[in-house]
């Protein structure tokens, strides 16, 4: 791999062909193995999970969740997991939000607006449900 060195890199073949081998003892490569086994079983639990969860939207009561959820992961920036989780907070019925803007203020994604005679206050923006807040940064 120091073959592939270029520029200043080049000039210091001997010393970047030492980094390149380092040293890794035993017990090291016990505990990255043993670290590497637990990532690997918790990426297992994370399929099992989503699976259970894709699962559970096509077994919903609902009708309409499945199709909701379809509907939602074609947004761009809102994938499978994402969708899910709007469905499951928001629900399919969009009749107790009169407006989209009230929808956006009851998930929290409103920055508040707070002036009085020219100065600004607050813009933060409201607490909302934290799932969804965690669904945009998933996004």
């Amino acid at each position: 791999m120091s073959h592939l060195a270029q520029g200043v890199l080049k000039r210091k073949q001997p010393q970047f062909q030492q980094a390149l081998e380092g040293r890794f003892p035993q017990a090291q490569r016990w505990i990255l193995t043993e670290l590497l086994n637990q990532y690997d079983q918790v990426e297992v639990s994370l399929q099992r999970v989503a699976e259970r969860i894709a699962q559970e939207v096509e077994n919903s009561a609902d009708p309409f969740g499945a199709e909701a959820v379809k509907l939602l992961d074609t947004i761009p920036g809102v994938g499978e997991i994402g969708a899910q989780i709007i469905v499951a907070e928001i629900g399919v019925d969009m009749n107790r939000f009169p407006t989209a803007h009230h929808l956006a203020s009851w998930a929290g994604g409103c920055p508040g607006n707070n002036e009085s005679a020219g100065k600004r206050k607050s813009g933060k923006t409201t607490k909302g449900s934290r799932y969804l807040r965690a669904t945009a940064q998933l996004g």
